[in-house]
């Protein structure tokens, strides 16, 4: 259906294959969109777990070294705060756009070409595509780099990096085939949970104990003025990777009625539970081992070693569920394109498509993976020129244009500043990305070793 479409369409249906429905159910509030995944269907507290397990994967133990050193004590703080505040509004202030009148809009694209038209359609769909493209990038670096400081923990001479990329892409490409949608990850909700909290506490555990030991800590933001700045701007690049996906609308498709008030109690526990864990962790981690904190925590804890393999193969179980999530617009855009709506989706004929899907998208990005090992720098990138957009600006945006006659002028201001500030950043951000990817790409080769 064209954007257009779904302006002169009040009511609507969306079709779900899902087992747990029956073959042909409609959804009359579904924004009038077909879709080959689960729609209105889980409560709020499934998906405030969800959100609260996906976002303190094992890229967490990246953030002490990507925000905290280039910060240091007072400005770290600082932008951990208030961007995680600003993050939480621009999130809360999305959600209430789920519903427009009698639409409901289970995907951002969709939404924005509603509001702007098509090309705003193919822009938001754009920067989501490469925001999660990059993101299940960073989620095999993540996965490859855990089973490799497994086997370093018993050989001396551990196989390349690319061998672990090449397992890791293996297993997520089999559980997003056995389990192809959010709503079907209900069940490993909770193996999720206790292997998120297992390796946080873990983790703090052995830092804490490292840090008081450690008596020569330095703080000290390295680097001339410039180096300074272009390095505070890609820490809250990553802050902002942190605290949100760019993907919103797609989780909140999967709530039952009301989406809205139902998204925002799900928000709450990401932003009070979920921020706790992952904010603690980054803390931790630069109070333990100062600027010298490595890209990857379990680099620097002191052992015993049964520890460090623990921590590192449940980060790597962890993230299989985490990546799920953060990958399944595209995979709810491939399979709605592609299988045959008419039938379940555990039919022989879409399995088969199915099957053939998930492979050509995990073959593909783990190659990309395989020859692009700078995990620090998708991090930043993802979290400058495309995340910050779809987090603040485009909903300022819809809101100037869905409420701006009803709205008080402060309020309008407010929107136009937030717009203008966004813009801003996300230059200022890109900028200091792009630096250290060109950095990196003096430094390695494809299919380095890293």
């Amino acid at each position: 259906m064209d954007v257009e479409d779904i302006a002169t369409n009040n009511k609507s249906s969306t079709l779900s294959l899902e087992q747990d429905q029956q073959k042909g159910t409609q959804n009359d509030d579904a924004g009038g969109l077909t879709s080959a995944h689960t729609i209105g269907h889980d409560s709020w507290l499934q998906v405030g777990l969800l959100l609260v397990t996906s976002f303190n994967c094992g890229w967490i133990l990246s953030f002490s070294n990507l925000i905290m050193v280039p910060l240091g004590w007072k400005w770290g703080i600082m932008c951990l705060a208030v961007m995680g505040l600003y993050t939480a509004y621009a999130n809360w202030l999305l959600a209430a756009f789920h519903v427009i009148g009698d639409l409901r809009f289970i995907r951002y694209r969709d939404l924005m070409g509603f509001v702007y038209g098509k090309n705003m359609y193919r822009i938001t769909w754009t920067f989501q595509f490469l925001t999660l493209l990059l993101g299940n990038t960073g989620f095999i670096l993540l996965g490859g780099k855990a089973l490799k400081e497994i086997n370093s923990e018993f050989n001396q001479s551990p196989l390349r990096l690319q061998y672990y990329i090449v397992i890791t892409g293996a297993v997520y490409f089999l559980f997003s085939f056995f389990i192809p949608t959010i709503s079907a990850m209900r069940n490993w909700l909770g193996a999720s949970a206790v292997f998120t909290l297992s390796y946080i506490i873990m983790i703090l555990i052995v830092s804490f104990k490292d840090g008081k030991s450690n008596v020569n800590k330095d703080y000290d933001i390295k680097g001339n003025e410039v180096s300074k700045v272009l390095g505070a701007f890609g820490a809250i690049s990553a802050i902002i990777v942190s605290s949100t996906g760019g993907l919103l609308p797609e989780i909140q498709s999967t709530l039952r009625k009301p989406a809205v008030e139902n998204m925002r109690k799900a928000l709450y526990c990401q932003y009070t539970v979920g921020a706790l864990f992952y904010y603690g962790v980054t803390i931790m981690g630069y109070w333990a081992y100062g600027s010298t904190v490595s890209a990857y925590l379990p680099d620097k804890l002191s052992g015993p070693r049964w520890i460090n393999f623990l921590i590192n193969a449940v980060v790597f179980l962890q993230s299989i569920t985490s990546q799920n999530m953060f990958v399944s617009p595209i995979h709810e855009a491939l399979d709605t394109k592609f299988l045959d709506i008419s039938k379940d989706m555990h039919s022989g004929k879409n399995l088969k498509r199915l099957f053939l899907l998930r492979a050509l998208f995990y073959s593909g990005n783990t190659l990309i993976t395989a020859a692009f090992p700078f995990m620090g720098d998708f991090v930043n990138l993802l979290g400058s020129f495309l995340l910050i957009p779809l987090t603040f600006l485009f909903p300022s945006m819809v809101f100037i244009k869905v409420k701006g006659k009803a709205a008080r002028p402060e309020k309008i201001a407010c929107h136009c500043f937030n717009i203008i500030f966004s813009s801003s950043l996300t230059i200022a951000t890109t900028i200091s990305a792009v630096r250290l990817i060109v950095d990196n790409i003096r430094k390695y080769h494809l299919f380095t070793d890293a």
